[in-house]
């Protein structure tokens, strides 16, 4: 009796409570957990997040459910176990063990879950449970990416007799052998299992689950006959299983149409059907894309535009689709070349993906490579059109802007007379009226005093101002002379308004061109410089050769600067080659050979094979020349020579390099500010180069470390120099004094002192004694070279700090220093 009493009550009681909530956790995780249809769907309906590998009484809690369920199963094995010499009397109590170890791994609680299986493996083995705790421990195996374990102990239960699992158990078992296979990417030997469990599954939502699976599987290995009979399946099962099934096998069959021998008709009223089906509402946004997708293989691009912003507009929560959607268009936009559509559409899809992805990445890459074609073109395009007008007679700028001027004049007239027919409507307007009746009308109502009213008064003024427009508080303010009423008088207003306003002025616009020969002249540089780029890049980034060879072309027709003109018609020439087009090739050829026969161009198409990088005339070479003079401290040089570079070699890349050189050289040279200018430059001009992007990491990151131009105290650091300075004539004898020094430094075995001739600016080099302790000892070893006769220097000094040395080096603010110093120095006798 008391083991069918604990039997009974642990059924009905604690596991029977158990179970519900278990149940309830479980539908609660269906309807919260949402399936990614563009990647094979999972067997099970659960999220894990990376860190959910439970230990024992540790883990997420997320689902109260299944804390509930874990008590009950709890419960029922401490009060009602009857386990006695090694042998459990109470059947429930394995039933129990399953409950506790499904609750944990449904909390995502792995290791504590596992535990239950096995006590259930080792401690019953007659139980008839005994295959369902292997299918769930085979289930956490995979959890914890212990997929060959799961496959092994699975493939157990698969050699048993026929007769010793059920079909349930079967559909279990080969459902969790196919998901160990995809995790492994084994796609091929997930089938044969998938399929199995599809067959004998009972429930018909994990039956349509698997079939759908299977569909993907098929689509996978390229299958597409086989994977639309498994979608049909889904769809067969139609309200027996989750819409959301039906639906995506449908998306799923019309993405493997064959629009070269499929029944186009048939299969677009299919998709208008799904679309108007009222309860396919959830789902538009999946239907009409694949609607734009049928038009943008049937070639309608404008309807699949539309379709596509239609699924735009019936966003569901489906970010990828939401992705889809973007790039396509963006990729619609980039094929008719309008750019910078292209990258707006780009930017909205990076907005929908996850930042690191690969598809992240991929459109992030894309859009930087518009960058440049956008900015340039909106320079061409602004600057051609402004150029345009400059190049007019001052009769031509008249009739033009008058044109103008006078479309935009009818269009406000015109505006004007229909909003004085509007407001003529509202106030004939039965409701006008009753809102906005006379006081006793009002009151007579019951309505509240209309000036009491702020709404009603804010209204009354409005179409005050709208009717009457802006009158003065003067008596017989109605008149017709003060200013007209009405429809016609409303318009007389807007004609009034319209002569006082600059808005509709030809000579407004006229006043606005240039005239100044240097602005006229920047404008044409900058034009045809953003021709140039522009040729440059839909040669090199697009493979656009038609527009390439359109810019650059164009861009020969503007008489451009003579550094333009030979890359323009040697980039012209590569493009002729590519394109096998021998007559254009000749052509420039030809002129390159001829009208310049000295440029570097003309000795690459003499020599075609040579290896340029070493010779004298090449870019590479320069720029190893100019970096020994950098070197050398010869900062004017490199900053003027940089420049004669960037000249002659523009469109190569090595243009940014000789920016980024010329930018540290500005800084040796001239200090901070100047630094951070040309750093500036160097990153907003060159933002796709290697060089570019160093300067926007400097810029951002190390400079704002280095903006501080306060001094340290003396008491603050124990490094300091002793400097002295020489102007650039007395170059001979700061050489001297240096190797003075470090003659002395030898001789008198100051070993941690070392002695360097450092540039500060064309005005002034500096002689640092390095590595000093303290002030004092500076001053010391000052005094001694000044004393002793085999040195002899008696060549002013000053100490300094070596954080404070390296400041006046950074912001060129020695003068600063010296006058912060100067009280200390009007002491020190020998420096006098």
């Amino acid at each position: 009796m008391s083991r069918n009493y604990h039997a009974v009550t642990a059924e009905y009681n604690a596991l029977y409570n158990g179970g519900i909530a278990f149940e309830a956790g479980k539908q609660q995780l269906a309807q919260t957990y949402k399936d990614n249809f563009w990647e094979i769907l999972p067997v099970e309906r659960i999220d894990l997040a990376e860190d959910d590998f439970g230990a024992p009484g540790v883990g997420p809690q997320e689902n109260e459910n299944f804390t509930r369920a874990e008590e009950k199963a709890a419960k029922a094995i401490q009060k009602h176990s009857v386990y006695v010499k090694g042998k459990e009397y109470n059947p429930q109590i394995d039933e129990a063990y399953i409950l506790l170890g499904k609750a944990r791994y449904f909390d995502k609680r792995f290791i504590p879950a596992i535990d239950a299986f096995n006590f259930i493996l080792n401690k019953y083995p007659t139980s008839n449970n005994i295959n369902r705790a292997k299918v769930w421990k085979a289930k956490t195996n995979i959890r914890l990416n212990s997929e060959d374990v799961a496959l092994e102990n699975l493939q157990k239960i698969l050699d048993q007799e026929d007769d010793d699992i059920s079909k349930e158990d079967l559909a279990d078992v080969t459902a969790i052998m196919a998901q160990a296979y995809i995790k492994l990417d084994s796609l091929e030997e997930a089938l044969p299992y998938i399929k199995i469990a599809s067959e004998n599954v009972k429930d018909n939502e994990l039956k349509g689950r698997y079939a759908y699976i299977k569909g993907q599987l098929y689509n996978r290995l390229g299958f597409k006959d086989s994977a639309n009979l498994a979608f049909d399946e889904v769809i067969e099962l139609n309200r027996k299983s989750p819409r959301i099934y039906m639906i995506n096998a449908y998306i799923a069959k019309a993405k493997n149409f064959d629009y070269e021998k499929g029944d186009k008709t048939l299969f677009l009223e299919l998709l208008t059907d799904l679309a108007e089906n009222r309860e396919n509402r959830p789902y538009l946004d999946k239907i009409y894309n694949q609607i734009g997708e049928y038009y943008l293989n049937a070639k309608p691009v404008d309807t699949a535009i539309a379709f596509y912003n239609r699924s735009i507009k019936n966003y569901k929560g489906d970010k990828y689709l939401q992705a889809v959607n973007y790039t396509t268009l963006g990729e619609i936009n980039f094929d008719r070349r309008a750019y910078k559509v292209a990258g707006a559409y780009y930017d909205s899809t990076l907005t929908q993906l996850e930042q690191g992805t690969r598809e992240y990445r991929r459109v992030t890459k894309k859009r930087e490579n518009l960058d440049d074609v956008i900015k340039y073109e909106d320079i061409a395009l602004l600057h051609d059109s402004i150029l345009r007008f400059v190049n007019m007679t001052e009769a031509q700028q008249l009739a033009y802007f008058t044109e103008y001027t006078s479309k935009l004049k009818a269009e406000a007239v015109e505006d004007s007379i229909a909003n004085a027919e509007k407001q003529e409507a509202i106030q004939n307007n039965e409701f006008y009226k009753k809102e906005i009746g006379s006081k006793e009308e009002k009151e007579a109502k019951g309505g509240t005093f209309y000036f009491y009213n702020p709404t009603t008064v804010a209204y009354g003024k409005q179409q005050f101002q709208q009717i009457w427009g802006n009158r003065k508080l003067e008596d017989n303010w109605r008149r017709s002379d003060k200013q007209s009423s009405g429809i016609n008088e409303e318009s007389t207003d807007a004609v009034v308004a319209i002569s006082d306003n600059e808005k509709f002025d030809p000579q407004a616009y006229i006043s606005k061109i240039p005239t100044d020969e240097k602005v006229i002249d920047s404008l044409k540089k900058d034009r045809d410089f953003a021709y140039y780029q522009l040729g440059l890049i839909y040669k090199e980034k697009f493979k656009e050769y038609d527009l390439a060879v359109n810019r650059l072309e164009k861009l020969l027709t503007f008489n451009p600067e003579e550094r333009l003109v030979l890359p323009a018609k040697y980039n012209l020439y590569k493009i002729s080659t590519i394109r096998e087009d021998n007559l254009m090739a000749s052509k420039y050829k030809n002129d390159i050979l001829n009208n310049h026969p000295d440029s570097r161009y003309a000795e690459i198409l003499r020599n075609p094979n040579t290896q340029l990088a070493s010779d004298e005339s090449s870019p590479e070479f320069k720029y190893k020349e100019l970096y020994k003079d950098f070197e050398a401290s010869k900062y004017q040089k490199v900053i003027t020579e940089s420049d004669n570079y960037i000249t002659i070699y523009t469109g190569t890349d090595m243009v940014p390099k000789f920016e980024l050189l010329k930018a540290t050289a500005i800084a040796r040279k001239e200090g901070f500010e100047a630094y951070k200018k040309a750093l500036n430059y160097v990153s907003l001009n060159y933002p796709n180069s290697e060089e570019g992007k160093q300067a926007q990491r400097i810029y951002s990151a190390v400079l704002p470390t280095l903006e501080n131009k306060e001094f340290v105290a003396p008491a603050e650091t124990d490094s300091w120099k002793v400097v002295y300075s020489f102007t650039p004539q007395e170059s001979e004898l700061a050489n001297e004094v240096r190797m003075k020094i470090d003659s002395a430094i030898t001789k008198l075995n100051y070993r941690d002192l070392k002695v360097s001739l450092d540039y500060y600016s064309p005005e002034n080099q500096l002689v640092v004694v390095h590595g000093l302790d303290t002030q004092l000892g500076g001053r010391g070893f000052a005094q001694v070279l000044r004393e002793r006769k085999e040195y002899k220097i008696e060549r002013p000094f000053f100490e300094i700090a070596t954080p404070n040395y390296k400041i006046i080096q950074l912001h060129k603010n020695l003068d600063a220093y010296l006058e912060s110093i100067r009280p200390e120095e009007e002491e020190t006798e020998p420096q006098k």
